[in-house]
C-alpha cells in the first residue's frame, strides 16, 4: 500500500503542477513536421521523426512477508531513443528506415559505449512498399506490419498509457522469433471503405532470447523449431504467418504506417473493432522426442477514442487473446491459455491532463493461479504528445516471471518529446 501512496502523492504534485501552469501566459508550442518536400506540391517528401523517452523509476517497493520495506532507490534510463525517416517520392511507392535503442540504464551503461553488452543503435524497420492499386500495397523488408491485435502494432509515440503493458502479451514474440517486435517477412495490406487489413509472411529469427520460462511444467518444450530439423533431417519452421482485420464504425484512421495511434486527444471520433492472428507452423521443439509443435494465436479487441464536451477526449480499450504453444507452456511474455486486457483514460476538459487504468489478467495452464498487472497513471500533456509528462504507478501480481518476485510494485515517471 505505501507505494500506492506515495504515487497519490506525486499524481498530486503532477496534477497541481498542470494546473498551475494552465493559469501562466500561453507559450508558442506550435509545431511543424520535419518534412523536406521534393517536388513544389508537397507530394513528393521525406519526413524526419526523432523522439526520446527518458524514465526515472524506483526498485521494487513491495515488502516481504514479515520483512522491512525496501529502501526507496531511483534509476534514471532512457527507455526509447530513435529516429525515423519515410520517404514517398511517388504515388506507387515509398521507403522507411527507423533506427535507435532500448533500455539504456545504469545496469548496462559502459565505460566507452561500444564495449560489452550495453544497448546500441539498432534497425527497428527497413521495408520497401509498392502500390498495387489503391486497395492493395506490398512491402518487403524488416518491418512492423504485425497481426493479432491493435496494441501489437503500437505506436511508441502516442501512447494512452506510459508504455505497452507488462507482461508484453500483445508483444508476444518480442526478442523470441523477431527483432524487438520486427519480422523479415513480406505484407500486404490496404483499405476497402471502412475496413482495412493486414497480412504478413515472415521468417522467424533463430538467434533469440530463450522463449519459454524456465519455471514451465515441461521444460523439454523450447520454441526453437526454426532451429531444429525434424526427424527426416528436413529443415522446418521457417514461416510465420500473421494478419489483423479492422473495421471503423466512425472516423477513418491512416494505414499509410503501421504504428497504431494510443489516443488522438479528441482529435478523431473513433470506434474500430478488430481481429487477428499469428500462426507458427512447427515452431516449438521437444528436446525430448525430436517431435516439433505449432503454434496458434488468436484475438478479438475493440477500440474507442471519442471527443466530448468542453474539448476532452475519452480513450477505451478492451481485447481477448488466446494463446497455444503447446501443452502447459509458459512463454515469456504469454503462455498457453488466454489474457483479457482493458485500460480506460480520460482527457479532462480544458486541461491538459489526461489520468487513466490499464488491466491486465492471465490464465495459463502451466500456472495454477491467473496472473495479473494493473497500471494506474496520468499523463500532462505540455503541447500533446509532442511533449508530456507521464506518472504511473505500476503493480505486477502473482507472476513468477518477474524475476522471481511474484509481486511487483514501482512507481515510473516518464518525459517524453517527439519532433
Amino acid at each position: 500500500m505505501k507505494p500506492f501512496i506515495s504515487f497519490l502523492l506525486c499524481l498530486f504534485v503532477l496534477t497541481s503542477l498542470g494546473l498551475l501552469a494552465q493559469e501562466t501566459p500561453q507559450i508558442d508550442h506550435s509545431y511543424k513536421p520535419l518534412k523536406l518536400n521534393l517536388s513544389e506540391d508537397g507530394s513528393k517528401y521525406v519526413r524526419f521523426i526523432i523522439w526520446h523517452q527518458q524514465w526515472l523509476t524506483t526498485n521494487n517497493l513491495t515488502t516481504p512477508d514479515g520483512g522491512e520495506a525496501p529502501k526507496l532507490q531511483l534509476t534514471s534510463s532512457v527507455r526509447r531513443s530513435r529516429m525515423l525517416a519515410f520517404a514517398q517520392v511517388s504515388p506507387r511507392f515509398l521507403i522507411l528506415t527507423h533506427f535507435g535503442l532500448n533500455g539504456l540504464s545504469p545496469g548496462n551503461l559502459t565505460s566507452l559505449g561500444s564495449n560489452g553488452n550495453a544497448p546500441q543503435l539498432f534497425l527497428h524497420d527497413a521495408w520497401v512498399e509498392f502500390m498495387v492499386n489503391k486497395n492493395l500495397y506490398i512491402g518487403s523488408g524488416l518491418h512492423y506490419w504485425k497481426g493479432l491485435t491493435r496494441l501489437a502494432n503500437q505506436s511508441t509515440l502516442n501512447f494512452m498509457t506510459l508504455d505497452q503493458s507488462r507482461p508484453f502479451v500483445h508483444w508476444h514474440s518480442l526478442g523470441i522469433t523477431d527483432q524487438f517486435a520486427r519480422h523479415f517477412g513480406v505484407y500486404a495490406k490496404g483499405s476497402i471503405n471502412k475496413f482495412d487489413y493486414r497480412i504478413a509472411f515472415n521468417n522467424p529469427g533463430r538467434n533469440g532470447i530463450a522463449g519459454n520460462f524456465n519455471g514451465q511444467t515441461d521444460p523439454a518444450l523450447t520454441y526453437t523449431g526454426a532451429n531444429n530439423p525434424d526427424k527426416s533431417g528436413e529443415a522446418t519452421g521457417n514461416t510465420v504467418l500473421e494478419g489483423y482485420f479492422r473495421y471503423q464504425l466512425k472516423d477513418k484512421e491512416s494505414t499509410k504506417l503501421p504504428y497504431a495511434v494510443g489516443t488522438y486527444l479528441g482529435k478523431k471520433d473513433v470506434l474500430a473493432i478488430g481481429a487477428g492472428f499469428f500462426a507458427h507452423s512447427n515452431g516449438i521443439f521437444n528436446s525430448v522426442t525430436g517431435d516439433h509443435e505449432s503454434v496458434s494465436h488468436f484475438a478479438a479487441d475493440i477500440f474507442l477514442d471519442k471527443p466530448i464536451k468542453g474539448g476532452g477526449c475519452l480513450n477505451a480499450y478492451a481485447s481477448f487473446m488466446s494463446f497455444n504453444y503447446g501443452e502447459d507452456y509458459i512463454a515469456r511474455w504469454a503462455g498457453t491459455g488466454t489474457v483479457l486486457y482493458g485500460h480506460l483514460g480520460l482527457l479532462i476538459p480544458g486541461s491538459k491532463i489526461m489520468p487513466y487504468v490499464s488491466y491486465q489478467s492471465g490464465n495459463y495452464d502451466a500456472l495454477s493461479d491467473a496472473t495479473n498487472a494493473l497500471n494506474i497513471g496520468a499523463n500532462y500533456f505540455v503541447n500533446g504528445h509532442h511533449a508530456k509528462l507521464t506518472l504511473e504507478y505500476h503493480h505486477i501480481g502473482n507472476d513468477p516471471r518477474e524475476g522471481g518476485a511474484l509481486d511487483v510494485n514501482q512507481i515510473r515517471m516518464q518525459a517524453h518529446i517527439f519532433l
